[in-house]
């Protein structure tokens, strides 16, 4: 609302709130029929092994029971989805049942119930909402510095020079800050998810082996939902690294070795 009342005074201000509510909304209550349609995602029953693992651990966390759907891909990943625990949804693909043990299976699972009880499907629509927002209003503000204000309001706001630099920034900064959220939550999932479980060793092996198997086949995964998988989808390089959604895998089982250390 800030930067869209200096672009366009109580007009822009306007504006950005109804962007910004607008996509928050819809984010909040669409994001899992939209993510689960566009990987074809298809729902399991009490007789499919997934559907199994993830009624067991719903239970130890305390968390009502998930819907479960199976995705067709040989890459191995998994992610969860849903406005709130009681409207969840974990899905996994085919390759990760094929490449996993029960307990490395149930580490994957147990980490995105983590999400799930965590609400972190709530804090990435967020924060991926909010960037969105601000690379919407900060390309208002490069047209504008380029072409030229409209209105008084554009005039009295400085050199075209500082809203050019700012319009620049603004994006770069919002996607570091939301990427440096989903890290964050990363980390907290697989600490949570190995307390659900009562041991980080089945999670730890299991990312590893996913991480390795995922290079050999990739996942064909729209950029936009990359924050959800377990194992980002794609390798980045070292400048994209900072942007990356995920905390490098290696650092994520240290941690977790870390954690196993600590319980002996």
């Amino acid at each position: 609302m800030l930067i869209g009342g200096s672009l366009g005074g109580q007009q822009g201000m306007m504006l950005a709130f109804v962007f910004a509510l607008v996509m928050n909304v819809g984010s909040y209550w669409f994001s899992d029929k939209i993510v689960l349609r566009m990987y074809r995602a298809t729902e399991v029953g009490p007789d499919h092994p997934l559907y199994r693992v993830t009624a067991r651990l719903a239970q130890k966390a305390g968390l009502p029971m998930p819907k479960v759907y199976s995705i067709p891909d040989a890459s191995p990943n998994a992610f969860a989805t849903g406005r709130n625990p009681q409207h969840a949804a974990v899905a996994a693909t085919e390759g990760i049942l094929r490449l996993l043990s029960e307990s490395e299976l149930e580490g994957v699972i147990a980490h995105e119930l983590a999400h799930v009880q965590n609400r972190d499907i709530l804090i990435s629509t967020v924060a991926a909402t909010i960037a969105a927002a601000i690379m919407m209003l900060a390309n208002m503000a490069r047209f504008a510095a380029i072409f030229g204000g409209s209105s008084r309001d554009d005039r009295e706001n400085g050199s075209p020079l500082v809203l050019l630099v700012t319009a620049i920034l603004a994006p770069i900064a919002a996607m570091l800050i939301q990427a440096a959220i989903s890290r964050q939550r990363e980390f907290a999932a697989d600490r949570r998810g190995a307390d659900i479980v009562g041991t980080p060793l089945g999670l730890a092996q299991a990312l590893r082996r996913i991480d390795a198997a995922a290079k050999q086949i990739p996942l064909d995964a729209n950029p936009a939902t990359a924050h959800m998988f377990i194992i980002k989808p794609f390798s980045l390089g070292a400048i994209g690294s900072l942007f990356s959604t995920h905390p490098p895998t290696e650092a994520r089982i240290q941690a977790l070795m870390g954690a196993q250390a600590r319980m002996l």
